[in-house]
This record gives C-alpha cells, sequence and structure tokens, in this order.
C-alpha cells in the first residue's frame, strides 16, 4: 500500500512522496508524489532509497551511555528514564553553579519538520538556556536579498518552464534540488538556454549551455559587469527602474567603471564571455534568475547577493512570466509558530551564542560566550557539529571537554554522537507526525506517521517534553502531542487542520502574480527595490561593505603562502551528513576527494590518486587528487560533507574553514578558503 509523505532532508525542495508500506510494517519502494504540482513525481535517487537507511543495521534503538573516553565509541545500553534522569541532573547542576545559560541546547535542520526541529527552543526560552544565533546556513544569503528585496519571497520555480534564459547562481541543482532540472527540461525543450554560475564544473555545470567558472568569491564583481553592459547597450528597462527602484540613475553613474575588462581581472573570466552573458540574459525579459546558497558563503557573500539580485531589477523580468528571480520562498508561509517553539516565554536579555562558533564556544572564547559563563551542559538534536561545523579541530576539542556534558538525539552514532555522554535513539520521518515548509516552493505539507518506530526510538518532540518535566519547565506546548501541536499551529495561522491539509496533498500558498513579482511593490519601507541598501540596518559590523553593488574584498584572498582558494561544495550522494551511512550513497561516492586544474596538477606534479595535503593556519588534511579538466586554476574542490575517518588523518575539510563571521549580520564562510598544497611523498611512497 503505498501512503503520502514529506521528504524531511535539508533541501529546498522538501518533496511529496508517495511510501509503500509493506504488510510486515517495513517500508519498500518510494516515489515522488505526482498529484502535488512541485515534486511532479521526481525525486533524488538517495530518497528513492530510502528504506537501505531507515531499515539500516547500525541504526540506533536503545539509549547509550559512554563507557570509555569521549571520542572512543564504547557505550552501554541503558533505560530510557535513566537516560532522561542523568540529562535532567546535569542540566540542574549547570544551572545551579553557573545558572541557565551554561546550558545551551543545540540543534539545525537535519529535520526541516517545525514540530521535531524548532520544538527544542521551547525548552530553551522556557528555562532560560542560552539563545543560538542560527548562522550556519542561510543567514549571510537572506542579509543580500534582504537588503534589496526586503523579504525572502519571489517567483515561483514552476515558471521555469515558460523562461527563456535560466541562470543558476551557486547551486548544484543536480545534486541539492533535482525538481528545478524537470523544470529547465521543460523550458529548454522550447529553446531555452541555461546558464550555470558555479567555480567548478559540477553535475549541473556539465549540463548547461553556458558555465561561469568564476574565482571563488568575485560574484559582485561579475553581477556588476553585466550590469554595466545592460546599461551601456540599451538593455535596462528604464520604466520599470523609474517606478520600481530607489535610484537607477545612481547605480548606472557608480557603474560607468565596472566594465567587463575591470570584472575579468577580478573574476578571470574573460571579457568577452561576461559581455555575452550580459547579452544573453538582458536579450529577454523572460530570465528567469534561481539564487542559491553556495556563492554567498564567504565574507562578502551578502554583498555578492545583493548585487545578484539587482539584475531582475535592471532588465524588468519581473514584469513577466518566467523572468524575475527567487532566492526562498522562506517569507511567504504565515505560519505561527508560538507554540512549537515557545515564543511566548522567549527572553531577550538572554545570551544568544553563534552556532557557527561552537569551536570557540566550547574552548571558552570570551568574545563567543558572549561575557557569559562557560557551557556546560548540552543537548543535540538534529545536526552533527563534529562534522559539519567550521574550526573542527576547536569543536572536537571542545566537546571532549571532561566537565562538559553532552547529550545527542540521533538515528546514528556520529562522530558527535561518540564524543556524548548520552546517546538517544531517534525516530525517522515516517515514524512521527510533523509539518513542513519549503525555501524553494509554496508549499505547506503534513507528513504523517506512517511506521512504528523500532524498537526503543523515540521522537525529539517527546524527548524534549519528557526532559522538560524533569528540569521544571512548563508549557502547553509541553502537554501536546505532536499532531496536538500541528493541530495548534495550523489554527493559530489560520489554515485548515491537520487532514484537511494532508488529504490536499498540501496547502498551497502561492501569491497572485503581482505579489509574486513585487509589482505591488517590494518589502522595503517605500515599496521600491534598494540598489543602495541600508546595510547598518541589518548587523553592527557593515563599516567594510560597500554603498552600491559592487566587488567587496574582504575575502580570505590568495597569497604566495596560500596560493589556491578551496572550495567545500555538496557531494551528490549526500545531503550534509544524511546518507553518508549508506552503502549505495558511499560506494557511488568512492573516498573524500580533491580536485585540481591539470595545469595546477603538473605545477605540483600531482598525478591521479596521489595523496595531498592542503592546509592553512587552522590545520592540514590528507587526501587523493583527481585532475579534473572542469576545475578553476588556483582553486581546489572537495565534495564532502564525508564522515571524518573517510579522511586519511580522521579530520574532515571544514577543519580549514574559518569559523570568523560575514558581515554586516554573521554566517558562516565555508567556502572562503585560502590554502598551500603539496605532494606528499613519503604518504604516497608507502600507499603504494
Amino acid at each position: 500500500m503505498y501512503r503520502t509523505a514529506v521528504c524531511p532532508h535539508d533541501c529546498p525542495s522538501v518533496c511529496a512522496l508517495e511510501v509503500e508500506v509493506r504488510d510486515d510494517g517495513t517500508l519498500g519502494r518510494v516515489r515522488g508524489n505526482k498529484r502535488q504540482r512541485y515534486t511532479d513525481g521526481v525525486i533524488c535517487a538517495k530518497v528513492a532509497r530510502y528504506a537501505e537507511r531507515l531499515h539500516h543495521p547500525e541504526r540506533l534503538t536503545r539509549p547509550l551511555l559512554r563507557t570509555g573516553a569521549k571520542g572512543e565509541g564504547r557505550f552501554a545500553p541503558i533505560a530510557w528514564d535513566e537516560a532522561l534522569d542523568r540529562i535532567a541532573a546535569a542540566f540542574l547542576d549547570a544551572e545551579r553553579r553557573h545558572g541557565p545559560e551554561a546550558v545551551w541546547p543545540y540543534y539545525y535542520a537535519g529535520t526541516m519538520g517545525l514540530v521535531q526541529r524548532d520544538g527544542i527552543n521551547r525548552l530553551r526560552h522556557v528555562k532560560r538556556y542560552s539563545g543560538q544565533d542560527d548562522t550556519i546556513c542561510t543567514r549571510i544569503a537572506t542579509t543580500g536579498w534582504n537588503a534589496g528585496a526586503g523579504a525572502r519571497r519571489g517567483v515561483d520555480a514552476t515558471e521555469i518552464a515558460r523562461s527563456e534564459v535560466v541562470v543558476l547562481w551557486g547551486l548544484n541543482a543536480v545534486a541539492t534540488q533535482v525538481q528545478l532540472m524537470n523544470f529547465i527540461a521543460q523550458a529548454r525543450r522550447n529553446g531555452a538556454k541555461l546558464v550555470v554560475v558555479d567555480p567548478y564544473r559540477s553535475p549541473t555545470a556539465a549540463k548547461a549551455d553556458l558555465h561561469l567558472p568564476l574565482r571563488p568569491g568575485t560574484d559582485g564583481a561579475l553581477a556588476c559587469a553585466v550590469m554595466h553592459v545592460l546599461f551601456e547597450e540599451g538593455l535596462a528597462d528604464r520604466d520599470y527602474l523609474e517606478r520600481y527602484t530607489d535610484d537607477p540613475h545612481g547605480l548606472e553613474a557608480h557603474l560607468a567603471t565596472r566594465t567587463p575588462e575591470w570584472a575579468s581581472a577580478i573574476t578571470g573570466l574573460a571579457p568577452a564571455t561576461i559581455r555575452g552573458f550580459a547579452r544573453l540574459y538582458g536579450g529577454t525579459t523572460r530570465s528567469y534568475l534561481r539564487l542559491g546558497l553556495g556563492f554567498t558563503r564567504s565574507r562578502n557573500g551578502a554583498v555578492n547577493m545583493h548585487a545578484a539580485s539587482c539584475l531582475p531589477a535592471v532588465t524588468g523580468a519581473w514584469r513577466v512570466e518566467g523572468g524575475g528571480a527567487l532566492f526562498s520562498q522562506g517569507d511567504l508561509h504565515p505560519v505561527d509558530m508560538t507554540r512549537i517553539m515557545g515564543l511566548d516565554a522567549r527572553d531577550p536579555a538572554v545570551r544568544t551564542l553563534d552556532m557557527s562558533a561552537i569551536g570557540r564556544v566550547l574552548t571558552g572564547d570570551a568574545e563567543a560566550l558572549a561575557g557569559g559563563p562557560p557551557v556546560t551542559a548540552m543537548l543535540i538534536q538534529n545536526t552533527n557539529p563534529a562534522c559539519v561545523a567550521p574550526e573542527l579541530d576547536k569543536v572536537h576539542a571542545g566537546l571532549a571537554r571532561d566537565d562538559l556534558f553532552v547529550a545527542v538525539h540521533e538515528q546514528f552514532l556520529t562522530d558527535t554522537a561518540k564524543l556524548a555522554d548520552v546517546v538517544l535513539p531517534a525516530t525517522m520521518f515516517l515514524e512521527h507526525d510533523d509539518i513542513y515548509r519549503a525555501p524553494g516552493h509554496t508549499l505547506v505539507q503534513i507528513g504523517p506517521q506512517r511506521l512504528a518506530p523500532p524498537a526503543e526510538c523515540r521522537e525529539n518532540h517527546r524527548v524534549v517534553s519528557e526532559l522538560a518535566r524533569r528540569v521544571g519547565a512548563e508549557h502547553p506546548g509541553f502537554d501536546q502531542d505532536a499532531r496536538g501541536l500541528i493541530e495548534t499551529t495550523l489554527a493559530a495561522s489560520g489554515l485548515p487542520d491537520f487532514d484537511t491539509v494532508v488529504a490536499a496533498d498540501g496547502l498551497d500558498l502561492a501569491p497572485a502574480f503581482a505579489e509574486a513579482h513585487f509589482l505591488d511593490g517590494f518589502a522595503t519601507p517605500d515599496g521600491r527595490f534598494r540598489f543602495k541598501p541600508p546595510w547598518g540596518a541589518f548587523g553592527l559590523d557593515a563599516a567594510a561593505l560597500p554603498a552600491w553593488p559592487d566587488h567587496c574584498g574582504v575575502i580570505d584572498e590568495r597569497t604566495a603562502a596560500h596560493p589556491f582558494r578551496l572550495v567545500a561544495g555538496p557531494a551528490r550522494e549526500f545531503l550534509n551528513t544524511s546518507f553518508t551511512e549508506t552503502r549505495t550513497s558511499r560506494e557511488k561516492s568512492g573516498r573524500p576527494t580533491l580536485l585540481i586544474h591539470p595545469d595546477d596538477a603538473d605545477r605540483h606534479g600531482v598525478a591521479d590518486g596521489d595523496l595531498v595535503r592542503i592546509g592553512n593556519r587552522l590545520g592540514a588534511v590528507l587526501l587523493h587528487a583527481e585532475r579534473r579538466a572542469g576545475a578553476l586554476a588556483g582553486t581546489l574542490t572537495v565534495e564532502s560533507i564525508w564522515p571524518n575517518a573517510a579522511f586519511l588523518e580522521g579530520v574532515g575539510i571544514n577543519r580549514l574553514v574559518s569559523a570568523d563571521p560575514a558581515p554586516p549580520a554573521r554566517g558562516a564562510v565555508f567556502h572562503d578558503t585560502a590554502v598551500w598544497l603539496r605532494r606528499e611523498e613519503a604518504a604516497a611512497a608507502a600507499a603504494e
């Protein structure tokens, strides 16, 4: 029997699924739901084989107590009551010694479900535990987009089917948003062209009519040069600019010197290539710009996002079907999160800690601790910071502290779980109820429980609620089950009830054409797109940012000592660290590999399969090299995120990534890293 479900993973698509529930209560096939207009029956291969993950023999099914040293992975089974009692005792002890801010609940988007992901905040707010600044993924991009448009919404991705030019900028859709490739295929059958802006020849770039392999962190320069050509060659829509933007004349004057020749020196793209792209993009108003997260994970990422988002405002592409842009639909869905997150108990005076700086927080950096007490107790759900966070050496050292109690609620014994004192077995998405919204489309969906949890696995919501009772936290949300929380949230949001949303395969909140295309005005105080944004309104660290769209040279530039830039992009068969435990995904991915341009490889004497070491002031990583013609000279790419043990020296690529915050509103700079490289002669000889 096939039942409806919703994919929970951290991907803009949040796909509508149909899952085969077998007579014995196990999961069979998984396929896309053809009735939901966005998913349209298309899902990625890794989710299609989800039974391999859900019924994995190494899945956690009982609570565990650490019996060896942190990180050894030695545990013994314990009862649920004992596990929760130990966690509660540690939290109460931390509060007694240092105050409630010594406890730091830590989470992120291992599930996109609102109840199971965000409910940990209800415990945080009621108990006045340290807050979490959610900087690790979208903060930089959101800041850059909102600087111009004012809100995270845009043109429905299904309009791509009517576009004449589609630009994917900083987005490897083949790996992370497969539905886009479905819509693009429809457009290309009608003659549309696909442009991909990405530093390396990703699987998506390989399918493009035009690939623009610019140097990492130079996207703002490319956008400015394109706009220069648009103004210079009469491709700017001056009527639209006068009606919908703040200062088009000031922008044009500023761009007078931002020529393709100027941008070429910064981006590495030929002037003729830049002009050709500008003419292609500006030659039709049916140009659709899909802006991803990849190019924004840089110290100048907010400026780059803003500059790229200016393009459809210059051409007036927002006017027409199949034109305009989309970064995220995150501000579109009117979901009231008060009950789920306990927002009615939130105290703004409680300190907030930057999740991207977890290594600095846990190793006692006074600035990272915001002048408050040390963190001595944690509950970690839905994330694996021992792999995914920056400055991994500090993260590992912090999590290994003897005076830090760590509880991890997980599906597998991840690198983070191995550093825990208590590990709790978690359900997967088919084993609990949840409600979902998506950055990539306009539907609110509900995924009902379809399978019984195996053995002793418990959902996040139940664990948080039972822990709350043990530490004296009271809130109505702790007294409801997950379905009750969803019903309360739907009612507070003015939306239909649980069963109605499930029966409809989701509730489509797509706005009217004029609103989606900002023809009623942008979400700014005066309704105009801002070419000259008030950067200071987005954060305190805005002094280094340019007033107009521009190249902002605050990145970790190449130097004689660090002659390469590193891009730590996503691996196609993984989703962050999810699916790294499944045999099929690991076999298809091979091993952690450094992609290097053949010319760079020749200069360093590197052949395919050689062991190379790359590093910077934070450390070094040893891995195998692959000469790749589609790589960018001067840029190294490592498709990740593999478990640490998959790397030859036991620490992953994020060892090299800085936790420095990006201006003006903070954010993780995963793709802004300069490194050195050398071939490991001794290691290579030993390997042979």
